[in-house]
């Protein structure tokens, strides 16, 4: 699999004073520093299933893995924020824009508008 696992996590404060709202910024600076990103677990199915797809379509994705990073938690939190969702991961941006989780990258690939996005990101040349 060749997609890029991110080890850089910015600096090391205490998570005590990280707030909702500074995980909502990081979060949204990280997805707009590439044209694909991924919040990922390194034991999740369904995010593994995602970096597969992006992988086979030749997209090579940024993944962050929040079980890696000191500060996963409150990311997580935003993120279940964020997406309205009790599970956090996979979440998906594109273009710096969440598309979402799994089963929203699954139905923009079965109804073709994709490849349109990630075009429009500069993720993929065809």
């Amino acid at each position: 699999m060749q997609y890029q696992a991110q080890q850089q996590y910015g600096s090391s404060s205490s998570s005590s004073s990280y707030s909702a709202n500074d995980s909502l910024r990081r979060i949204e600076r990280m997805a707009a520093e590439n044209a694909v990103v991924m919040f990922s677990m390194t034991s999740c199915c369904m995010c593994h299933a995602v970096k597969r797809l992006f992988c086979g379509m030749g997209v090579n994705p940024t993944v962050y893995e929040l079980d890696e990073d000191p500060r996963g938690k409150e990311i997580e939190k935003a993120l279940m924020r964020l997406m309205g969702s009790s599970s956090a991961v996979p979440a998906v941006f594109i273009g710096g824009k969440l598309v979402g989780s799994m089963d929203r990258v699954m139905v923009s690939h079965i109804n073709g508008s994709l490849v349109p996005l990630l075009k429009n990101a500069g993720a993929l040349w065809l």
